[in-house]
């Protein structure tokens, strides 16, 4: 297969590095908009900023991402997969560039955009409502992927073609790819698990204990199914790897950066302070604002980023709500 990873950061350039291992031998490019950057990863064989540590192997090439690039996407049969590794909110303008290509086009982004509140799905059905589209998603962490450790994704799409390419794309001895046609739920564990990791981080900060997490944790798990299902999610997603597989993974492995900011925002620092820190994008910061306009039960965690309140109080707040059946949210 030609592939074509669209974004060199830490999860762009580690799905980049697994394919070009994949015993089919497939020819990889990993594209790069900033022209520096291109150069610099061509020369050092190295992501030293996103993936320090793992050298870029001389079969994956590295293209700056100019008007070139665009037009041999657009030449049939040139690519067979274009990967966008870019976060939510560079969607958009690369979808819509995408949009006449005709290629095969999977998002890694796990977010609601900025603004709209609207998922990566419902972003491409405006834009590039004719584009073959879907989603690779589920618990992974770019160096463990990079390194070569055993990991299971899901390719979401609703049309077939686009769930066949992803496997024969990443699908290896290393990395196992389960195809999914029910895009929405994959979207909406992908996107609020993120939120619910910072919850997690500033759960843990705070020394409230393991079963306090254990708490957090299924009760976000319940919460974000319903929003799924009213969404028109299935419910079996949510139990798969895109739903607890995913949350689990984000909300208590130690190289989740959604979970760091939780645990910065706990030890006292400001959400600027925390974010700055990271050096890396984290969706939950970013999610949390357009989640809440369509749930509003992440009301808690918004409210600590945005600094209305203190994480005491807001845990002070959930566990003093009124007592319920554990079905009854």
């Amino acid at each position: 297969m030609n592939i074509v990873m669209l974004g060199a950061g830490a999860w762009g350039t580690a799905l980049a590095l697994s394919a070009c291992r994949h015993p089919a031998g497939h020819r990889v490019e990993l594209w790069v908009r900033d022209a520096a950057q291109a150069d610099a990863l061509a020369r050092t064989r190295e992501n030293a900023r996103y993936l320090p540590g793992m050298p870029l192997p001389e079969a994956l090439a590295i293209r700056s991402l100019n008007a070139e690039a665009w037009g041999h996407l657009a030449r049939p049969g040139a690519v067979d997969l274009c990967v966008v590794a870019t976060p939510t909110a560079a969607l958009r303008p690369t979808l819509e560039a995408l949009a006449h290509t005709g290629v095969p086009v999977a998002w890694l982004c796990k977010g609601f955009e900025a603004g709209t509140g609207l998922m990566p799905h419902e972003v491409q059905a405006q834009v590039a409502p004719h584009l073959r589209a879907g989603a690779l998603s589920g618990p992974s962490f770019a160096q463990e992927v990079a390194a070569g450790q055993p990991t299971a994704l899901v390719a979401a799409s609703r049309h077939d073609e686009v769930r066949s390419a992803l496997v024969a794309a990443f699908h290896s001895p290393t990395l196992r790819v389960y195809a999914n046609d029910d895009l929405v739920g994959v979207e909406v564990g992908g996107a609020v698990k993120n939120v619910l990791a910072v919850a997690t981080g500033l759960c843990d900060g705070l020394q409230l204990g393991l079963n306090a997490r254990a708490a957090l944790v299924t009760r976000g798990l319940a919460e974000m199914t319903r929003l799924g299902l009213a969404l028109g999610a299935r419910a079996d997603t949510f139990m798969g790897l895109s739903g607890l597989g995913d949350l689990v993974l984000t909300a208590t492995g130690d190289l989740s950066r959604n979970r760091r900011v939780g645990l910065l925002l706990a030890s006292g620092q400001s959400l600027a302070q925390a974010v700055a820190s990271l050096g890396h994008v984290a969706e939950g910061v970013y999610s949390a604002r357009t989640v809440l306009q369509r749930a509003q039960t992440l009301a808690a965690v918004v409210d600590l980023l945005d600094g209305r309140t203190q994480p005491a109080q807001a845990v002070a707040a959930l566990m003093g709500r009124g007592a319920k059946t554990e079905l009854a949210g």
